[in-house]
Parts: structure tokens; sequence; C-alpha cells
């Protein structure tokens, strides 16, 4: 028993030694790049530098080391890929690797199949995708770079641009993710002009050549940094580094800038305003301590590095890492077993039986993707997507000798001036995937120095040169030749659209080649939907006519600035309203007549209440007063009443009145006079929503937006609508009317109605008010430049006077009144009077209650308790009360029936009579005061 656990001890301490020498092993590490490159230059010395670092660095891998196979690409990719494969054969657990986008795909598959991790520096979009689950990115994606790039465009108003670059697996799909970017941003790549890798330079002549015959004057070049220089330098050739043009190169051009300490004057002078994006990363102690040691290193060759060297430093940094991570999870770095697919190919030509699977190649992966630490790049961590957090870019201006920072580019702060890590602790900025509609709102780059040593952004597109001149369609009108026909001319067309055109190109900077072609064949008037539709599907490149901006129509096309407004009106046969016997009498509504004969006799009531007692000419036998009532108040209408007014309370109620008066009087006199001169129309239809409501047929000027738009706007059936095609035929069908054949009314668009009251010596006229407002403009492809310009330049035509002398020129003609003005609408109301009618009311009344008030006071002070009990006394004496009852009954009206009658009487009298019988009845009781206190003293 006890030499059984001996042996098992013996085994298991011969297990775990054999563990620990698996542990100290070497691990093997596979490098492909080209050294003989701008990158290459940059990567190898830095991943040679980080391998020694990590060999010597006791905290990490403990006593195993990284054995570095590096192989050269010689930028070839058949030689890269053979390379690739040798480097698989000898049992590498991961790849550094290569910079190639063409190479990496190859390679890709055979990872794929090997298990085996690649950490490449090639930042074609397209290897990101589930195809290669193998490939990780060791730096930032183009997919980044050309968002970036779409702000840049998006930021400096760019619609259009063409983009260069090489016809491989980097330069395409770069490329076509370019266009997916743009396309948010409203902008798109108008040309691609491509080359194949080894493209001579007659080749590159050739091609820039034609890009310089097109439009666009913004270029994005997107090619590999060891002949990019080559394209510049034939633009330079080509004088196609001068004012106005716009160059923008990807990272390819710092990469080759940064590894000399000066660019060199020859260079320079070939890149001078070239705007370019280097990607970012933050300044650090790390990265400091690398730039100084770079300048002792030994197997270097370039004076200085680009970023290129520093993600590569970190790639190795990183595999480091993650190689301990699975060696301290009992990984196993020598395990790799037979492909069964590569087993055919022994004995053959192609032998493959070297490569082997990486058992645990899917486990490293998975550390791989989930370190995290601090690099000289940042931090080092990857998203769900395998990329690297943080993507950023500088972007460069070439200036002089060297170059300046107008800002920085980045996933949270997009286009801004303040490096991107002071950023990261604030909100993503959302504009990073959805454009913004003010894109300089939240952005902001500094001042940039274009080619050709210009400050001012060009325009970024000129007319092209390759002679042809925009094809322009002008709708062939039938009806209402005068807005635009066809012309014998050398333009080829005429009217009053034309001109404004005309005199709108004048006033751009720059000429403008066109040819005017009509749409349409002079028969009818064209769709003006169709002639839109074919603007946007670019069989047209603009359209010059009266085209009405509409919702629909702006989805598919840009319009200039509505050089004539417009708007849908309703025309309508008139009958004239002749004078009859009882005009007078129009001016009034009844209820206004009523009221007023009402407030005469009223006021007319409480002025002879209120002078009665006072005033002498308000007095004397009943007949004579009623006739001085009906006198004073009828006469006030004329300001002819001889009546004067004493007291105070009614020549303040008939100063009122007076104005009151005044104000009708001039209301009735404007509006017979306007009922007696002005010529009276009147129609059935009233507009819109009288037609709308009525079964009546319609009339529609041919190829007019207006059919569509009242079927689905305004629910009018098709079967009411009438197409016409000329004015001849607006005239008959009105004449006729719905009962004859003819149509109620005609929808059409105001300037043409205005023509058609003109040219008809107003014979018709326009019902009801404008139900539509919009404009005509001059419609061109979505984002064209042109529109914008056109836009400025017809506001410059309006401001200078130059849009109403064309509009003289074509369209002056006898003016109509046009609209419809019934009698009804003519006519005063009570509404417009019912404030003054109050008012007038409220101070009769209030005078009316202060004046009884005072009769009333006066009254208790008239009858005095001594004449009330005598007044008793005196009834009762006659036996039998003022009712007829016997004397003695009691009668609850005995003393009021007297007493009101007495009050009738005291209200008759004169205000004089009353004074002096108060006066009166005042001495006694002063007397009897006196007596009566000269008692009291005795």
């Amino acid at each position: 028993m006890k030499r059984v656990l001996v042996v098992l001890f013996i085994c298991c301490f011969d297990l775990c030694s054999s563990a620990v020498s698996e542990r100290e092993s070497v691990v093997n590490v596979g490098a492909l790049f080209t050294s003989n490159s701008a990158i290459g230059m940059s990567v190898g010395p830095a991943i040679l530098s980080a391998i020694d670092d990590v060999n010597n660095d006791a905290s990490i891998l403990l006593n195993t080391n990284i054995n570095l196979i590096l192989l050269d690409t010689n930028c070839s990719g058949f030689l890269g890929t053979v390379e690739a494969m040798q480097l698989m054969g000898n049992k590498v657990v991961a790849a550094l690797g290569p910079q190639s986008s063409g190479i990496a795909h190859v390679i890709s598959h055979v990872s794929n199949e090997l298990h085996i991790p690649l950490l490449s520096f090639a930042t074609d979009p397209t290897l990101s995708s589930l195809q290669y689950p193998y490939f990780l990115r060791t730096t930032t994606s183009d997919y980044f770079q050309m968002q970036a790039v779409a702000d840049l465009i998006q930021y400096f108003g760019w619609k259009d641009l063409v983009s260069i670059f090489v016809d491989d697996d980097y330069g395409r799909n770069g490329v076509s993710v370019l266009g997916d970017a743009l396309s948010k941003k409203r902008a798109k790549i108008s040309y691609k002009a491509a080359f194949t890798p080894e493209a001579s330079r007659s080749d590159i002549d050739n091609l820039l050549v034609r890009v310089n015959l097109l439009e666009s004057r913004v270029y994005v070049v997107h090619v590999n940094p060891d002949s990019g220089l080559d394209i510049f330098s034939a633009a330079k050739r080509l004088g196609m580094m001068g004012k106005g043009y716009v160059w923008i190169a990807t990272d390819w051009l710092p990469t080759l800038l940064d590894s000399s300490g000066t660019i060199d004057p020859e260079k320079a002078d070939l890149l001078q305003g070239v705007i370019a994006l280097r990607r970012y990363t933050p300044e650090s102690e790390l990265k400091t301590r690398f730039t100084n040691r770079w300048r002792n290193m030994k197997n270097k060759r370039t004076l200085k590095f680009n970023s290129y060297a520093l993600y590569a430093y970190d790639s190795v940094w990183l595999l480091a890492r993650a190689i301990d991570a699975f060696l301290n999870q009992n990984g196993n770095i020598i395990s790799f077993s037979d492909d069964p697919l590569l087993k055919d190919t022994k004995g053959s030509a192609l032998n493959l039986t070297s490569l082997r699977i990486f058992d645990q190649g899917q486990k490293l992966l998975e550390i791989l993707t989930a370190t995290n630490f601090t690099g000289l790049t940042g931090e080092i961590r990857f998203d769900s997507d395998k990329n690297l957090i943080h993507p950023a870019f500088d972007i460069l201006n070439i200036v002089g000798t060297g170059s300046r920072t107008l800002g920085y580019w980045s996933n949270y702060s997009v286009l801004s001036t303040v490096p991107p890590e002071k950023l990261y602790s604030k909100p993503i900025n959302d504009t990073f995937n959805s454009s913004s509609n003010n894109p300089q709102q939240q952005q902001q780059l500094y001042s940039v120095v274009w080619p050709g040593e210009n400050t001012v952004k060009p325009r970024g597109w000129v007319f092209p040169n390759n002679g042809r001149p925009l094809q322009i369609a002008v709708p062939y009108r039938v009806t209402y030749p005068d807005f635009v026909t066809k012309d014998k001319g050398p333009l080829g067309a005429k009217g009053y659209c034309i001109d404004v055109f005309e005199a709108a190109v004048e006033l751009l900077p720059y000429p403008v080649p066109h040819r005017y072609i009509l749409y349409g064949d002079g028969k009818r008037n064209p769709s003006f939907g169709n002639l839109v539709n074919d603007v946007a599907q670019n069989k047209y490149d603009a359209a010059v006519g009266d085209v009405t901006i509409t919702t629909n129509r702006t989805r598919i096309v840009d319009f200039t600035q509505p050089f004539m407004e417009s708007g849908l009106v309703v025309v309508a046969a008139v009958k004239q309203i002749k004078s009859h016997p009882w005009s007078f009498l129009m001016p009034f509504t009844w209820q206004m007549w009523a009221v007023t004969g009402v407030f005469f006799l009223f006021v007319g009531s409480v002025v002879w209440i209120l002078e009665h007692r006072m005033n002498t000419e308000f007095r004397g036998p009943p007949r004579k007063q009623l006739i001085t009532v009906f006198w004073f108040s009828l006469s006030t209408m004329f300001f002819a009443h001889r009546e004067n007014t004493v007291s105070t309370l009614g020549r303040l109620v008939l100063l009122l009145w007076l104005f009151v008066v005044l104000i009708i009087n001039s209301s009735y006199t404007a509006s017979l006079t306007s009922i007696l001169t002005v010529q009276q129309l009147s129609s059935r239809i009233q507009g819109i929503d009288t037609l709308r409501s009525s079964s009546d047929p319609i009339g529609i000027q041919d190829g007019s937006f207006a059919y569509n738009y009242l079927i689905n706007e305004m629910s009018i059936a098709e079967s009411r609508l009438r197409v016409l095609k000329s004015q001849d035929e607006y005239v008959r069908a009105l004449q006729l009317g719905p009962a004859a054949g003819g149509v109620a009314a005609i929808v059409d668009e105001l300037p043409y109605v205005e023509l058609f009251l003109s040219n008809t010596k107003c014979q018709f006229s326009t019902v009801g008010r404008v139900f539509t407002k919009s404009g005509w403009g001059f419609a061109f492809q979505r984002d064209s430049p042109l529109a914008v310009d056109l836009s400025t330049a017809i506001l410059q035509l309006s401001e200078n006077g130059e849009l109403q002398r064309i509009n003289d020129k074509w369209l002056s003609r006898e003016a109509c009144t046009g609209q419809t003005n019934p009698v009804d609408d003519s006519r005063l109301s009570l509404k417009s009077f019912w404030g003054l009618f109050l008012i007038c009311g409220i101070v009769c009344f209030i005078a009316l209650t202060v004046f009884f008030c005072r009769i009333c006071w006066q009254y208790s002070r008239y009858r005095t308790p001594d004449e009330e009990v005598k007044e008793e006394e005196r009834c009762q004496v006659d036996g039998v009360e003022e009712s007829g009852r016997p004397a003695g009954r009691p009668s609850r009206l005995s003393g009021r029936m007297p007493s009101f009658k007495n009050l009738i009487d005291f209200v008759d009298k004169k205000e004089a009579e009353i004074k002096e019988i108060l006066m009166r009845k005042e001495i006694p009781k002063r007397h009897h005061g006196s007596s009566h206190s000269q008692g009291q003293t005795i």
C-alpha cells in the first residue's frame, strides 16, 4: 500500500513539473508587415521594442518568453499570402498584422480555419464583419474615419464630392462606407475615380484630367501612403492645387509625413491647403517616454514615427497580457491538432499538412477581446463589434512646411476644438448617428487656409468643362403664353419666367451655360407633375417656368426662392346689381333702422322729462308737449332742434346723443355713397366653400396641380371637374353655366386669373378669398448648389426692383377689382353700433335715476306730517272716501291715492314754484325753533 502511494505521489509530481515546464516554455507569435513601407518602418521597430519590454518584464508571463516570427510581405498580395501560410505552419498562437487590407482578407480565412487570432492594423471596415471572427483590429477602423470625412463635408456645407482611391479592398471598401456616411448628411459622391495600385504617372494624369472636367471641386483622396504623393504631384502639374479647389486626404498622408521631422519643401509645395485626418492618440507620460526612447532605437529607419507605431506597441502588450491570463487559467499553448480538411493535400504539389489548428484559440480570442488596460494610445478596450472604443482623429491643415491642428473628431464630440478625452465624461453626441439640422451649431473648427492661400471657404463646385450645358426643361404652354412659351430666337423660349431666370443668372458670380428644352407638344399644356418628376429622375438638370411649389414636389426636388406669389382662387360669372328707388334704405339693416328709431324717441322722452320742470319750451298742453317730444327727437338727426336745454342732466344726455347721431350719419353717408357709386357685383358662388358644398361642375386649367388638389385635399368628386385647355374655353364654360353644359366656376392660380380677367376686360370676377398660399419657383435636382445661389439672386432682383420691371413688361394689364362685393356685405348692421347705443342708454338711465332721486327728496320736504293729517281729516268729513266706501270704513289706499295725485301735481310744477314753496315752509320752522329756544332760556 505504501509503495502504491509513493508511486502516485511521484506521478503527480511529474505532472506538476510538466505543467510548470509548459508555463515556462516559449510562446510563438507571428508578425506580418511590409518593412519597407511608410507604415512598416514605424511598426517594425515598435513591435521589436515591445517584445523586448515584455520579455524583460518580470511582472508578466513570469519566465515565459515570446518568440517573434517576423515575415515581410514586401507590398505584394501574393507574396504576403504565401508568407502568411508559412507563418501559420510554425504553430503560432496569434499573429500581428498584416497592414494590408487585401492580405488581411485572405489571412482571415486561414485564421478562422486554424483558430489563430489575428491582431491586424488593416483598416478596411468590411473586415469587422461576422465573416472573420478571429480578426481583431488593434487600430481605428476606416468606418469611423469616413464618418469624420462626412461630418467635415457637412460642416462646410458641400453636397457633392469626387473620391480618388486605389482600386483594392482598402480603397473600394473605404469609399463605399464614405458614400453611406454622406447619404445620411444629404451629400453624395458624384464620381468615383479609381486607379490601380501599380498605376503609372500617365495613368494618374489622365485620371485627374477627367476629374477636372467634372462639376465638383471637392476631392477626397483615399490611397496608400507609398504612392499617394503621386496624386498631388499630378494635381500640381495640372493646376488643380489653386484657388477654388478642396483636397481632403485620409490618414495615409499624416502617416507618410509624421515619419520625418519636418515636411520636405518640395512635398510641402505640393500639399499647401490640404486637409488631412490623423488617428488621434492622447498625450500621456507613456507616450512621452516612448517618443524619447525612439530616438535611441538601433533598428529604427526614420527620425520619427507615425500613429501605427503606437498601435503596434500596444498590440504586443495586449497579446502579452492576454497570453498571461490564458496561462493563468491553465490554458495550453502547445495544444495543436491536425485539420481534417488539410489531410488530403499531403503528397500533392501544395502540401498544407503543416498547418494545424490551435485547440484553445477561441479561449484566447475571448480573453483578448475582454482585456482592458491603458497603453500608449490611451484606453485599450473593445466594444461589442470588436472595435476599439473612443475612435478619434486629428483634423490637420497643411500650411508652410508643417501642419496646424484645426480641431478633432470623435464619436463623442464629432467636430470640436476640444481634445476628445476631455469630453468622454459627457453624454454621447447624438449627431454621430444622425445628421443635425444645423451642423455648425454644436461643431466647431479653427479657420482653414485653402489651396491657393485662400482663407474664404471655396464654393466646392463649378460648371463642368466638358462642354455640356445645363439641360433645362421649359413647359411649352398653350394657355397664358405670356409666362413661358416657345420662341424662334436663340434661347428657344420666352416669357416672364424666362426673363426672371436670365436676370437671376446674370447676378451669379460665375457663368452658367444652359440650354432650354421645350417640354410638351404645344397642343395642350404639359403636366407639371411629370415635369418635376423628370427633373428628380435626372432626365433634366432643372425646370424653369411657372412651376408651383407644393409639398409633394419639395420631397423630390429643390426649389429656389419663390419669384411670384400664387394661390388658388375661384372665378365665376357675375351680374351687376342696379340701383332701385329704395336704395336709400340699403345702408342699414332693418334691425339697425328699428333700434335707431327707438333710440330717437327714447332720448327725446328722456330730455323732455329732464327739461319739463325747468324749460318753458317743454311745457304746455299735453298735445303740444307730445309734438315737442317727436319734433325734438327727429330734429336731432339733422342737428336742427330749436329747443334749448337748460338742465345739466339734459345737456349731458343731449351731448352724448348728438355724438351718436354724428357717427350714425357719417356711416350712413359713406355706405350710401358706396352703394350708389361703386359697381355692385353678385354671384351665386361665394367662394370655395359654396362651390365645395354644391354639385355643379368646376373648371380646371389643363396641367394644373389644382386637379389633384381638389380631389385629394378638398374631397371634390373627379366627375365634377372639367379640364379647360384655352382662355376661349374659360369664357365659353363660364358664360354657358352649369345648366347649359358649362361650369359654375373655375379654380385656378392667382397669376393666371389676374391675366385672364384683364384679357376679358373684367367680364368675370373672383369670388371668395385665396384658399391656398404658394408660389412659383425654379426646380433643380436634390442638393443642387445652384438652387441656393439662384435663391439669393432672386431676392436681389426683388430688392432692386428688377423683378417688378419684368412683371410690368409681360403682365401689366388693365387692373380689375376682381372681387365681388354684394350689397349685403356693404350694409351696416347693429353689431357695429351696439356699443354706442349701450353707452347712450346707460347715461340716460343714470340721468333719470338722479332726476327722480332729486324729485323724491324735494317731495319729502314738500309733504310735511301736519298736512298729511289735515288731508286725512278732510276726507273723513266728506263722509265717503275717494274709493266710494262709507266714511269710517278703513281703506288701505286711503292715504296713497291722494298722495300719488299730489306727487304727479308736484312733478308737473315748475322748478321755481317748488323752490319758492319750500322756502316759505322753511321760514316758520326757523321762527318756531327760535321761540322754543328762547322759552327754554327764560
